[in-house]
């Protein structure tokens, strides 16, 4: 937070976070100022008229135009909420001279644009963006009322945020990917939050000094401040990170075909990320942090379990009947899926059959807690010892009984990962070697990355090879079709609770680059987020 300013949390509400996702969401409390004012004689019910949302929302911003916070407060539904940011805004994030105009509604929604003045210690700058609020009908005076949310006045404003101008809270960084190429917000959007955590993390190992800005603070721990306006920069100290320009280019426009898609690329023989992209509009770095369950991508843990506990091998026996029941629960396979008796672990594999993986669970020496130590072990999963440089997911992988010991070895079930794990799982296949992703050096900070035994040669051998027969035969072939040099893939559909199409997973390596990739809602893993990943391995191949 900008240092000697005055703080003001937003509406006095908290922050709540939901899930894996970073929502933040915050309490109305209706009884009390849901209408702004006391009761009425006569109240209007039902939705708003095109009037009254155009007196509404004008009343609202003369008031805001003018800092009149007190009144511009009594227009929303949430008086107690709204009058202080509206104050903070004049007071603590030094913004005059407000000017906005509204665009045309759209129902009762009313996009509009701001533009205004941040002068902070003689040092002024405009400030343009827009922003949208919604027109209601005040519960208990059927009065017509700006439907508050701190995203009226910022549209990166979430409850429990500080919008303030000041000394920035870390001096600025340059940061470059692995050859100096300068790494900005501006050209690869979805790299925002991870520049900011860098920032945060390493501004004063950079070597910058602090600059002048207007800032949102976000209250949750470890969460970087986000930079809105430069007054006046610091000096900035350069950051080298291991990402690839021309890989991380690739990614992001890879990602832009595909909504709620996130994208993590690797390199096998040295664990540094090349590229991380995500297409969300919750601003959540998802490639890192996401907790999905990752379909039949995990096939490739499962396998080499199945491997190195010999009950099979890659020209081994899996047979894929047209169901499978494990302890009263029965699993079928996709849609087409002819079924095999004769079948090999390589064909089971590449044409991604769930009933063989879950007929051969049941095997000896296998037990509940064999896929977790396989995970752990082999891959380096589930342990919470990552060190990235950022915030990461390590995986969770639990040893279970009943049915979902069964799922969890087509990746549904209890088993979460995110697309950097699954990146680094196809990176642990291409060498043998599990190697830690990382995105800046550990030796800047003493980071001590993860370890883990990796991989025999058989099985890195095997799993290689059946990666590659998916890649070129199996259910990957389309989406790496065209792809030159030494190619390996894995398909994988996941079925969420709630969602009506399963999130597509895909992952594959091309030479000495590993990448994965998730798009929710996406369908069969070569559909959406095959391409995705076909993208980013043909750059950076």
């Amino acid at each position: 937070m900008p240092k000697g300013v005055k703080a003001a949390v937003i509406g006095g509400v908290f922050a709540v976070m939901v899930g894996g996702a970073g929502y933040a969401g915050y309490n109305i409390v209706s009884a009390l100022n849901d209408d702004g004012g006391s009761g009425a004689a006569s109240v209007k019910t039902g939705p708003p008229s095109a009037d009254e949302i155009k007196e509404a929302s004008a009343k609202f911003f003369a008031a805001w135009e003018k800092g009149q916070a007190a009144q511009a407060a009594t227009y929303t539904n949430n008086q107690t909420a709204a009058e202080p940011l509206l104050a903070a805004y004049g007071e603590t994030a030094h913004i005059a001279d407000v000017k906005i105009t509204p665009g045309a509604a759209t129902g009762a929604t009313v996009p509009f644009t701001v533009k205004a003045t941040v002068s902070y210690e003689n040092k002024s700058k405009p400030l343009t963006y827009k922003s949208e609020l919604t027109v209601v009908r005040g519960k208990t005076t059927g009065r017509a009322l700006v439907d508050w949310r701190p995203s009226v006045l910022h549209p990166q404003l979430k409850a429990g945020d500080t919008l303030v101008t000041g000394p920035s809270a870390s001096p600025e960084i340059e940061a470059v990917d692995r050859n100096g190429a300068v790494l900005t917000k501006e050209k690869y959007p979805s790299l925002g939050v991870i520049l900011d955590t860098l920032r945060q993390r390493y501004g004063d190992k950079a070597g910058g000094t602090p600059g002048i800005e207007l800032a949102i603070h976000h209250q949750a721990e470890g969460v970087a401040d986000t930079s809105l306006l430069t007054l006046a920069k610091g000096r900035a100290g350069e950051l080298r990170t291991t990402i690839s320009a021309s890989a991380q280019a690739a990614a992001e426009k890879a990602v832009k075909k595909f909504a709620q898609s996130s994208v993590v690329a690797v390199k096998p023989s040295t664990g540094e990320v090349l590229a991380v992209a995500n297409n969300r509009k919750d601003q959540f770095n998802a490639a890192f942090e996401g907790e999905v369950a990752p379909g039949s991508t995990m096939k490739i843990i499962t396998a080499a379990m199945l491997i190195d506990n010999g009950v099979t091998s890659m020209n081994g026996p899996a047979p894929c009947p047209p169901s499978a029941t494990w302890q009263s629960q029965t699993f079928t396979n996709l849609k087409g899926l002819q079924p095999n008796e004769n079948a090999t672990l390589a064909n089971s594999f590449m044409r991604s059959c769930n009933t063989a993986f879950i007929k051969l669970i049941d095997e000896k020496p296998l037990t509940d807690s064999s896929l977790t130590q396989e995970a752990q072990e082999r891959f380096g999963l589930g342990q919470n010892n990552w060190k990235t440089g950022i915030v990461s997911f390590d995986g969770k992988i639990p040893a279970v009984s009943g049915p979902d010991r069964a799922a969890n070895a087509i990746g549904q079930g209890q088993v979460q990962l995110s697309p950097l794990n699954m990146a680094s799982v196809t990176a642990t296949v291409v060498t043998g070697t599990f190697r830690q992703p990382y995105l800046v050096s550990p030796k800047l900070d003493d980071r001590e990355l993860a370890t883990a035994k990796g991989l025999s040669a058989s099985t890195s051998s095997q799993l290689k090879q059946m990666m590659r027969l998916t890649a070129t035969q199996g259910t990957a072939a389309q989406a790496m079709a065209g792809l030159g040099g030494d190619i390996g893939a894995k398909t994988g559909s996941a079925e969420v609770d709630g969602q009506a199409v399963s999130n597509s997973w895909f992952t594959g390596f091309r030479n000495d680059v590993a990448a994965a990739a998730m798009t929710e809602e996406g369908g069969h893993g070569g559909t959406a987020a095959g391409p995705i990943v076909a993208a980013v391995l043909r750059s950076a191949g």
